[in-house]
């Protein structure tokens, strides 16, 4: 690290969205595909399109109990003047004049072109006495209803849902064409840290831990590897290791200090694209490429370290995959507590939701298109407390949060009382 540098600190921070815009700018998808069981696709981004194979249903079927008749043998039908039909076997075509039984989701008669409901029909003998008229397709799933053969169902980029996987089942696919998991390796450093019983002056290692399982939760595949020292040797070392990952992230040395020595050791083997962000917490994060692998360094705080993966590892993963990156869901809450935040800067405050006193457990958001007054309830439904106005290295602050406040750049805080968005970040892919 040059002395310009650690004089300069970070007089100058570059904004959130110019820095996630830069590094973005910087990375490609990494073009790998891999064909998996449809079993075992949840989750994973399609590589190419899927297209229906078949309709469904693949057949002209009846929506109703009840029976299944040529459309024209019951017009002027009533309850005063009933349409007479021959009652005929199931097995064969419906002529003029006859019915055949029929239940719900089996295959229209040839001959039927519509459905009277069990309901309204009589059954004496061998004859049916209809009571209701019915139109042409009445009553009916037409085939190709629900998917029409050689219709498109989802694109390239498209992250599979279960319902997805019924839907792709439904008409024969056993199987799909996926790009395969980034890779990402995760590399903790820092003298002071250990895996374990920490003496004193050591920390136990947690960042690369909680990293690694957000790289899961958003999709990759981490290499969690060991706790490397603040040396600027083993440091480079550790970086050519793992230029074949498809991201690389570290933890900690990422700031101006004696010992931050990332930093200057990214840009001796690659460049630096930023350094320095106008969030907070953990404005100290650097953003770089060496030989066209991103990289990632946060800072070594816990809570920085997590706000800074979140709006920088996050989207950069979801690039390399081949996929955007969705919106985190949110809860509509109403602040108890002031929340300060300086100017120019954009604030992640962590906070906690309570309902009706208890602590919300179900992090699910809820579903739009409500009314208005159902609109207005929810909005006071929740209250957001902050955890901690400050402290980034307080990791409790986040694992007992539910989600934080985002404060934009112009604002100089938030009041009590506000109304705020309530970004629940952890349970997202």
């Amino acid at each position: 690290m040059t002395n310009d540098r650690r004089q300069a600190g970070f007089k100058q921070r570059t904004r959130v969205a110019e820095a996630r815009s830069t590094l973005l700018d910087a990375t490609s998808p990494h073009g790998r595909s891999e064909t998996v069981p449809l079993g075992d696709a949840d989750g994973r981004v399609l590589a190419e399109p899927i297209d229906a194979p078949v309709p469904v249903p693949g057949y002209d079927r009846a929506a109703m109990d009840g029976y299944a008749v040529r459309a024209e043998d019951t017009f002027g039908a009533s309850n005063r003047s009933p349409a007479v039909l021959r009652a005929t076997a199931r097995e064969g075509p419906v002529g003029p004049g006859e019915a055949a039984r029929v239940h719900t989701g089996s295959d229209l008669p040839a001959g039927a072109d519509a459905v009277v409901m069990i309901e309204h029909v009589e059954e004496v003998g061998d004859e049916v006495e209809t009571f209701d008229a019915v139109a042409a397709g009445e009553n009916v799933g037409a085939a190709g209803e629900d998917v029409a053969e050689g219709q498109r169902l989802y694109g390239p980029g498209h992250v599979l849902r279960p319902s997805d996987l019924g839907l792709c089942k439904s008409v024969g696919i056993e199987s799909v064409t996926v790009h395969e998991r980034p890779e990402v390796a995760v590399i903790p450093t820092g003298e002071e840290l250990v895996q374990s019983d920490p003496e004193p002056g050591q920390v136990i290692e947690t960042n690369g831990l909680t990293v690694s399982r957000l790289v899961e939760r958003w999709g990759g595949v981490p290499r969690y590897r060991s706790i490397v020292t603040d040396d600027e040797q083993s440091l480079a070392a550790a970086f050519e290791r793992d230029l074949d990952a498809d991201v690389v992230v570290t933890t900690g040395g990422s700031s101006v200090g004696e010992r931050d020595l990332i930093p200057e050791v990214l840009d001796d083997l690659g460049e630096v694209l930023v350094h320095g962000v106008a969030l907070k917490p953990g404005h100290p994060v650097c953003l770089g490429v060496i030989e066209d692998t991103p990289v990632v360094c946060l800072p070594g705080y816990p809570v920085a370290c997590i706000v800074n993966a979140a709006q920088f590892l996050r989207p950069v993963l979801k690039r390399v995959a081949g996929t955007t990156t969705e919106p985190f869901p949110t809860r509509r809450a109403r602040l108890d507590r002031k929340i300060p935040s300086e100017p120019g800067t954009r604030t992640f405050a962590r906070v906690r939701l309570t309902s009706d006193g208890e602590g919300v457990e179900d992090a699910d958001a809820d579903a739009g298109g409500e009314d208005a007054e159902g609109d207005a309830a929810r909005e006071v439904a929740h209250i957001a407390t902050p955890t901690r106005a400050s402290g980034s290295g307080v990791l409790s602050s986040v694992a007992l949060a539910t989600g934080w406040v985002v404060v934009p750049e112009p604002r100089e805080g938030l009041d009590a009382g506000e109304l705020v968005d309530v970004q629940l970040w952890e349970v997202t892919p």
